[in-house]
């Protein structure tokens, strides 16, 4: 058998963050915090922003479920924020165009509810109406204006036109002397009887005819979208406690459009056909159908973080489940699991950031540091045998199927590792029943390489 020559890990050419911990724990206990974390659908999910943070930047754990890994994902259109950027908004940006595919969601969801069309057009439209703007100075005092001129996104004089809510047609105007960059956010309170994501609890209710139909929650779970209209006494208040307040509010987006006005006294000069001018304002509405960004971990992952670290607690319903509990279950949801979180937490344990490697028909992927900072450097098959290597592989490799993985990972320039966990041929099924069984499992490595016969001959001939 030829020897192993073990390759450096391949940096990446861009690297914009600086690496915190290996762990999201803290050395010297002071500020140690356990996550939470609930079980949805056979899926393990993290919804405080504060415990996706915590547990993403120690450590890499888990990946967003609307990003490629990071949780960055954002309603806000990243060119409306380069547009407006000189007006120093706070709030998501989004078109209209947009703005309107969610109002269909949201307008989906309620048919579905049962609710008639009259009704769910009325909902929606009490619920998006354009909204004033107040902001809020640094002494609490709110600065709001009326304003005329034509706006310029492009100019630091913008102004954000939002039309009121009333009939008097009135236009709040972010102008330069309220722009000031410690000033806090929008308060505003919106209708409780239509806020899809009311399904939290509000402390005042509005009495009306739609108050009684609005009872009924739509939270998706499945989707992991809110677009409840009222909370029930159920468990899934439990859930929602766990999100931050921010998320149990109303989400505010500006909404960009189009309107057709009149030139300013100042350029009466122009030419006939420029008297009408297209202008671009921004309106304040509520967003009918809220996305939330949360953080999914596979499941050796989540065991690790309660088994390992003892950072994370997992909740199924309302109570949080034991070791021993998640053990079992997540042996049923994945047969095979045993065997791969023998494997994640053994190269967890040597430094190595283990990651799901099923894009590469592997089931691991092993990083240095971190994805942000190295290319995986190896994939990872995982089998669990006995100490004389007999039995029934969980994946019985050909020839040809191991020429195939081989070359696909050489391909992404990595290397294929086969990690053998070898039990004791006397260990029964009861001492495999809970997490202590690690402690009489040995791990063998072996790294699997192309032999190519033509470089072999010539390396001979150089001697």
């Amino acid at each position: 058998m030829a020897e192993a020559v073990f390759h450096p890990p391949r940096r990446k050419r861009r690297v914009f963050e600086s690496y915190e911990s290996p762990f999201p724990v803290d050395v010297g206990g002071k500020d140690f915090r356990i996550c939470q974390a609930e079980i949805i659908n056979n899926n393990v999910i993290v919804r405080n922003p504060e415990d996706i943070e915590q547990l993403y930047n120690k450590g890499y754990f888990g990946k967003g479920i609307l990003s490629r890994s990071r949780p960055v994902y954002s309603i806000s259109d990243p060119s409306l924020v380069t547009k407006w950027q000189g007006a120093n908004i706070n709030m998501p940006i989004i078109t209209s165009k947009k703005y309107e595919c969610h109002v269909q969601w949201a307008k989906s969801i309620l048919q579905e509810q049962g609710f008639d069309d009259c009704s769910v057009t009325k909902i929606l439209e009490n619920y998006t109406k354009p909204l004033e703007l107040p902001f809020l100075e640094e002494d609490g005092a709110e600065q709001t204006g009326n304003s005329c001129n034509r706006m310029d996104p492009n100019t630091e004089n913008t102004e954000v036109s939002g039309q009121s809510s009333t009939d008097t047609g009135n236009v709040v105007a972010l102008s330069p002397e309220n722009q000031n960059e410690g000033y806090k956010k929008a308060c505003l309170e919106g209708d409780p009887a239509f806020d899809p994501v009311a399904v939290c609890g509000s402390k005042e209710q509005e009495q009306g005819d739609l108050k009684e139909t609005a009872e009924v929650s739509c939270q998706k779970h499945g989707f992991l979208v809110h677009c409840g209209c009222k909370a029930k006494e159920s468990t899934e208040q439990r859930s929602c406690e766990m999100i931050k307040s921010k998320e149990c509010a109303p989400e505010y987006v500006l909404v960009q459009e189009e309107e057709e006005g009149s030139l300013c006294p100042e350029d009466d000069s122009a030419h006939a056909q420029e008297n009408l001018v297209k202008k671009e304002k921004l309106v304040c509405r509520r967003n009918p159908f809220r996305i939330f960004e949360y953080l999914q971990l596979s499941l050796e992952e989540a065991f690790f973080l309660v088994y390992a670290l003892g950072c994370l607690s997992i909740y199924y319903g309302e109570e949080p489940l034991t070791i021993l509990k998640l053990w079992e279950v997540f042996s049923e949801v994945k047969p095979n699991f045993k065997t791969t979180y023998m494997a994640y937490h053994y190269f967890r344990s040597k430094g190595w950031v283990p990651k799901v490697g099923l894009k590469y028909g592997t089931d691991l992927l092993l990083y240095r540091k971190g994805p942000p900072f190295y290319h995986a450097s190896y994939s990872v098959i995982a089998e669990l045998v006995d100490d004389s290597f007999e039995g029934s592989l969980r994946r019985p490799l050909s020839w040809k199927s191991l020429s195939g993985l081989n070359r696909t990972t050489v391909n992404a320039s990595k290397e294929l590792m086969l990690c053998y966990l070898i039990r004791p041929s006397d260990m029964t099924e009861k001492e495999m029943s809970t997490p202590e069984c690690m402690k009489r499992i040995k791990v063998q490595e072996l790294i699997v390489t192309r032999w190519v016969s033509s470089r072999e001959r010539s390396e001979q001939d150089e001697l």
